[in-house]
């Protein structure tokens, strides 16, 4: 009976169904596979587009405003004022880092100054404790402006409400705590508290000027007809002045950073659900195997009947993608109940309102590749049932390991999986990241494969040992249908998933935590005046007259053109983006920096008087396709400047010294007002000496910034603590998926096991001789496993610490010893587990069947 004609179809579908009836067994773990990738897909997924949603929801009071008009270390002009004012409502203020010191010059922090005018906020609500109305919190009073601020800034000085603050020239009375700023999240990541202060009061502590680090903003509420269609606002703003070098976004762009991370960092987590779900299709594939070993005899019956090939692998493909689909439910409705789970959660740690609910484009994605991947995994053994004759089938004890799919069958896996892989790279964010990826699990899968028959090679060509029980492990390795492949691959993987990921994160915390303070400087000094550098030198190296100074002039430039195109995110690759992000630190120098190392092309002479050249950073110039001889187009100032490129440079960004991706020459800044940068590099200061120098520097020019590299140190190695934990969680779930199917593959082959323990039993072996025998099998297996997974994942994270992050790679010896003793527990405890009942079986049973 023909597979392709629709009564077929139907009869298959009814002999599935009545297949079916019998229960699960034998296709728990199949179910479990499944629905474990689906649901950490789908999870992953449906949080990643709460949070968007509820970003892009909130994008009015996120961004303060409809739209929203930024430029750095410059106010705008009358003209644009007057553009901007014709929109509707406008909020004006400022954003700079600053030093505050304590009313007796005791102590000193630094903090996020922000300033902000009478119609702040035009969404949401700036909520303090006390509440208080604006003119309360602002005002001057008693020769001191109002102040609202963060409790950590309160905790770290000792203070409390009523207690005064210096900043720069001005005194500032702490009126308020801070509970809720609406637009926070649009300012992006803070190092420091905040400090919040009127417009007036920014003026009067004397902060502005030539060169300071300060980012401007305008906030506007737009009128009915600039609020109907936004788009157009923003292009007559860029169109109507072209060289006005500011940063233009919408509510629909409230947070682009925030949202950019959450896709990046739901595309990596999908990767890792998505291994997940490709190691559970291994244990789908011993799943059905083992079910159809059992179901030899109604298979044979139905061939002996006329049932063709075509029509048994239909009927048992129906029955297993009816038990997939059961299994991609269950893990939908888990994936689907996630962000109701999370809402609360993320609600502590992002200041968004997230809004849970059904999403079922993420839904829909995690239930492809379950499907797919169930499809494809199940195809194999069916095609190899398919092929087996209904003779061989009444002889055999089951399918014989070595038997091969027919071609149509290894064509039709083979594209799903090509589908599943192309489904999985056009709905990630970053394509490239991806690709390699999913070329890195497919490497995987193929060197795992060749591990395992490398073992079983090693086992036959092993001599012969006095030990019983290890005669009998080896022998049970390579023989026939031996378990070897299905452990080996089942638990690489994931293993493999656990070290590159525990040496990443252990590599990220020894750069931060040991090399990185070890070369990092002590101090960041920005906002230092012509006027003031050489005092301020003065006073550093009286106090640390170890350290080494080291001063440069530093301007802040947007890229405006390349080659004279003008350039956007969306024409330069992924890597070379952030060049294009904001205002870039620049600056101008007569010789080649200190520890800087020229990678291509010569440096200007000391004299040179000649058109503007710049010094562009060797790896940023590859990302963007740059090379000696393109021109540059930078607003610095509101000036539009064209640099020729006349060298590349060698820049290490993990060493935290001064490094800028573009160095001009000095001639292409005559006369323009700047201010200096500087580091301290003391490494015997310790915490004494350095407040002291904070102290002394601070007191005597306070609107000098100082950022003490340390602290900056701590917040990044708390960050990279809790990704290291999100993403180590995430990993484990690849790791269960693996056990999944190592029992899985167990299983399956404990209708082989039964009768060899029964067999040996009747020729005298001992319980105890076979529970040594399969614990040196297991632990000769997780051995072989735990050496690949330490060389694949050593390869893997050096890579990716190397060559994507730029940064040293070490092996860690404990890493290994921890991975080693894993992959030992996992195949002896599980292995031994699942054999104990086979160990206890009773000899005339089994016989009577042979």
């Amino acid at each position: 009976m023909s597979a392709a004609n629709p009564a077929g179809t139907g009869l298959a579908f009814r002999l599935a169904l009545r297949e079916l009836r019998g229960g699960l067994s034998g296709f728990y773990i199949f179910l479990a596979c499944v629905a474990l990738g689906t649901a950490a897909i789908a999870g992953v997924n449906s949080v990643s587009q709460m949070m968007t949603g509820s970003i892009a929801a909130e994008g009015r009071t996120i961004l303060g405003g409809d739209i929203r008009f930024e430029t750095n270390n410059r106010d705008i002009d009358e003209a644009q004022r007057e553009f901007i004012a014709g929109l509707g409502k406008v909020s004006a203020g400022a954003g700079l880092r600053t030093m505050a010191r304590t009313g007796d010059g005791s102590d000193q922090s630094l903090v996020e100054l922000r300033s902000v005018d009478e119609a702040y906020p035009l969404y949401g609500a700036l909520v303090t404790e006390p509440a208080l109305p604006r003119a309360a919190l602002f005002e001057l009073r008693d020769g001191s402006y109002g102040a609202v601020t963060a409790q950590i800034l309160l905790d770290r000085l000792g203070l409390v409400i009523g207690d005064k603050l210096l900043v720069g020239d001005a005194s500032f009375q702490i009126r308020a705590t801070m509970v809720t700023e609406p637009d926070a999240l649009s300012e992006g990541f803070g190092f420091a508290p905040r400090l919040m202060i009127s417009a007036e009061a920014l003026t009067s502590a004397g902060l502005i000027r030539p060169g300071s680090l300060i980012e401007y903003g305008y906030r506007v509420r737009l009128d009915a007809a600039g609020a109907a269609d936004i788009g157009a606002v923003r292009d007559a703003a860029t169109a109507g002045f072209p060289d006005a070098g500011w940063q233009v976004r919408t509510s629909a762009n409230a947070a682009p950073a925030l949202t950019r991370n959450i896709e990046r960092f739901s595309q990596f987590l999908t990767l890792v659900g998505l291994t997940a779900l490709i190691v559970g299709g291994v244990g789908v594939a011993n799943a059905v195997r083992a079910y159809l070993d059992s179901k030899r005899g109604v298979i044979a019956t139905l061939k002996c009947v006329g049932a063709q090939s075509r029509f048994v692998v239909l009927v048992y493909l129906i029955e297993v993608m009816l038990i997939a689909a059961m299994g991609v439910v269950i893990g939908l409705v888990a994936g689907a109940s996630m962000p109701f789970l999370a809402a609360n959660f993320l609600a502590g740690m992002v200041p968004v309102t997230a809004h849970a609910e059904l999403y079922p484009s993420a839904l829909g994605m995690a239930a492809l590749f379950g499907l797919l991947t169930a499809f494809a995994f199940a195809l194999l053994p069916l095609g190899r049932a398919g092929e087996i004759p209904a003779t061989a089938l009444f002889r055999q004890q089951g399918f014989s390991a070595g038997a091969r799919a027919g071609l149509p069958y290894l064509i039709a896996s083979g594209s799903t999986l090509a589908l599943l892989c192309a489904a999985a790279i056009a709905t990630a964010d970053d394509k490239r990241v991806a690709g390699i990826f999913i070329i890195g699990v497919a490497a995987a899968f193929l060197v795992l494969r060749l591990v395992g028959q490398l073992v079983q090679w090693l086992a036959r060509r092993a001599p012969v040992v006095p030990s019983t029980p290890l005669r009998l492990a080896i022998g049970n390795i390579h023989r026939p249908g031996a378990l070897t492949p299905s452990v080996v691959l089942s638990l690489g993987l994931g293993l493999a998933l656990l070290v590159t990921l525990a040496l990443i994160d252990s590599d990220l915390r020894r750069e931060l935590s040991g090399n990185l303070p070890e070369r990092a400087p002590n101090f960041f000094f920005v906002d230092i005046q012509s006027n003031e550098i050489e005092d301020f030198e003065r006073i550093v190296r009286a106090t640390a007259p170890e350290g080494k100074i080291i001063k440069v002039p530093m301007l802040r430039g947007r890229i405006l053109e390349l080659n004279g195109k003008e350039v956007s995110e969306a024409n330069v690759p992924e890597g070379g983006r952030w060049v294009l992000r904001g205002d870039r630190g620049v600056t101008y120098a007569r010789n080649l920096p200190e520890n800087t190392r020229l990678a291509e092309g010569s440096w200007w002479a000391a004299d040179y008087a000649g058109e503007p050249l710049v010094s562009f950073s060797a790896e940023e110039a590859g990302e963007l396709g740059l090379k000696i001889g393109d021109t540059v187009t930078v607003s610095v100032l509101g000036r539009s400047i064209t640099a020729r490129i006349a060298n590349l440079r060698d820049v290490e960004w993990e060493s935290l010294s001064i490094n800028f991706v573009m160095v001009f020459s000095p001639n292409t800044f005559a006369g323009a007002p700047h201010a200096w940068m500087a580091t301290l590099t003391d490494p015997g200061a310790d915490a004494a000496l350095e407040g002291q120098i904070l102290r002394n520097v601070t007191q005597a020019h306070p609107t000098i910034t100082s950022l003490r590299v340390k602290d900056a140190i701590e917040i990044a190695n708390r960050l990279v603590g809790q990704i290291g934990i999100a993403i180590r969680a995430a990993a484990s779930v690849a790791l269960i998926a693996s056990v999944l199917v190592l029992a899985g593959a167990l299983a399956a082959g404990n209708r082989a096991r039964m009768h060899d323990a029964v067999v040996l039993k009747t020729l005298g072996a001992t319980r105890r001789t076979l529970i040594r025998a399969y614990s040196y099998e297991y632990g000769l297996l997780g051995l072989a496993t735990a050496i690949f997974a330490l060389g694949f994942g050593g390869v893997a994270a050096w890579f990716l610490v190397s060559r994507i992050m730029h940064m040293p790679s070490q092996f860690m010896p404990g890493i290994a010893f921890a991975t080693l003793g894993v992959a030992l527990v996992v195949t002896v405890g599980i292995g031994l587990a699942g054999t104990w009942r086979v160990l206890g079986q009773k000899a005339a049973p089994v016989l009577r069947e042979l």
